[in-house]
């Protein structure tokens, strides 16, 4: 066999998207805060944005208007709606050289920063940080005090000390002696909150007890000796063992309810993610309406005084292709963001139209929906759709819920009817809830009610699921004994 090298010419097709269909695939499945953060981006970016004010309910694309410049500058130009001032220089600046500076720019810098200083949360205090600042107030040994900082830098975000203390030695640069991280070890454990430092789940419960606790010498049996029985709810053993009551065993175990297994986790905590509807249903006039939250969301548009610019960088090739840039970048933008909004409209329409029970009466009247079948009447893409409600949330009269919730697969009852999966796992609650607690049902059991009481043939292993998908614990475990 033979090996050379040679050019050779191949035709090929490809299927590529154009970068604005990319750019409006990503902003449709933006959720609202997400797109007012990219929209605010874009006018700190992009000179041929600005913010039209009053702030309007929904943002449009823009309009054609009919004065139209010259016939060489109507591709760029027929768009213009607005006045930005601080375009008026641009050109000069970009072709003196000069950093752009628009008037009053110190002014209005000042007040951004002083708003995003006010709006600045204060810094949150990290577990570590609490621990070491508890740590200075002490007089402590030099080697005890480096070998508890030691172990606070190597507690995890729910303060347990999952490494041993030999590999956190290790791992020192200039290693103290072991009798020190002990006696360190023994400082952190002391440390508020109660709890931080232990090595595994009993160090933690009994690093809790209180010492002027009357029943803590119960509790240190209970948790040392039986706490793998009391898991398993077998709790006559357990009380049989300790030699006390039933009733009292349930007492301590509620106090021990009470402690934390993650006693590091207040501390560790990110950002709260705040959740704000896309979508408002609202009743008016008998019917369900929807309404996009739009309020909070800057209206854009695009400058007038760029027929200006072009104007003045007649004779500047650069000045114009730079400025041509700039507006189709916009005109992308605001009609992304228009599509976005009439698409999310249009997906809940349909939704809250084909979920009126669910508005009405409550999640067990939920009925099953796919998103096919919301895109076969849009006219839209089944991925569309997935995009459209994907992490976007509705306000209706039963709270906020995803728009995601709204579609769910069904089970057919014995009428011909068919109810949704939620709907179940919502007659599966409602049975547990109302057993006999001393007399559990099994999941047999609760599959035999579900038939009797609402026709619905649900198989066992189906109920498990169901019943582990809403953490609610086995038969065994929810017996109470008496």
């Amino acid at each position: 066999m033979k090996l050379q090298l040679g050019l050779n010419l191949k035709l090929s097709q490809q299927l590529r998207l154009a970068p604005q269909i990319i750019q409006s695939i990503e902003i449709l499945q933006l959720p609202a805060l997400d797109l007012k953060e990219l929209i605010e981006n874009e006018l700190q970016e992009n000179e041929a944005l600005e913010v039209v004010e009053p702030a309007a309910e929904f943002i449009e694309a823009p309009q054609e208007t009919s004065n139209e410049p010259d016939p060489d500058e109507l591709a760029f130009e027929r768009d213009a709606e607005q006045v930005l001032d601080r375009l008026d220089d641009l050109a000069s600046a970009q072709r003196n050289g000069f950093e752009y500076q628009t008037r009053g720019a110190g002014e209005e810098a000042a007040d951004r920063k002083l708003e995003a200083m006010q709006n600045t949360p204060c810094e949150e205090e990290h577990l570590p940080d609490h621990l070491v600042r508890q740590l200075e107030e002490m007089e402590l040994p030099y080697e005890v005090r480096v070998g508890a900082e030691q172990i606070v830098w190597n507690l995890d975000d729910t303060g347990l000390l999952t490494t041993s203390l030999e590999d956190v030695r290790e791992s020192m640069d200039d290693p103290v002696p072991m009798t020190a991280m002990e006696r360190g070890l023994t400082i952190v454990q002391s440390l508020e909150p109660k709890g931080v430092g232990a090595r595994d789940l009993r160090e933690c419960l009994l690093l809790q007890i209180p010492t002027k606790d009357p029943d803590a010498d119960l509790k240190r049996v209970l948790i040392e000796e039986h706490l793998d029985d009391v898991k398993r709810n077998k709790l006559p053993k357990v009380a049989r063992a300790m030699d006390i009551e039933i009733s009292d065993l349930y007492d301590l175990i509620h106090s021990l309810a009470r402690f934390s297994t993650r006693p590091g986790a207040a501390y560790s905590g990110g950002p709260i993610r705040y959740i704000r509807p896309d979508v408002i249903v609202e009743w008016e006039d008998g019917e369900y309406t929807v309404r996009l939250v739009n309020d909070h969301l800057p209206r854009i548009g695009l400058n007038q005084n760029l027929r200006k610019l072009l104007r003045e960088a007649r004779n500047d090739p650069k000045m114009r292709e730079y400025i041509k840039r700039k507006v189709d970048s916009a005109k992308w933008l605001i009609e992304a963001i228009a599509q976005r909004q009439n698409t999310l409209e249009r997906v809940a329409v349909e939704i809250v139209k084909r979920q009126r029970d669910y508005l009405d009466f409550g999640v067990n009247h939920l009925r099953p929906l796919k998103m096919q079948e919301v895109a076969d009447v849009l006219g839209i893409h089944v991925s569309t759709v997935s995009r459209a409600i994907s992490d976007k949330y509705a306000q209706t009269a039963r709270g906020i819920v995803p728009l995601k919730f709204f579609f769910t697969g069904g089970t057919e009852n014995e009428e011909g009817g068919v109810e949704s999966r939620l709907s179940v796992k919502d007659r599966v609650r409602q049975i547990i809830e109302a057993e006999d607690k001393s007399k559990p049902l099994s999941d047999d059991d609760v599959a035999a009610r579900l038939k009797d009481r609402f026709g619905l043939e649900i198989a066992r292993r189906t109920v498990t699921k169901y019943r582990k998908a809403l953490n609610i614990p086995s038969s065994r475990q929810r017996r109470i004994w008496s």
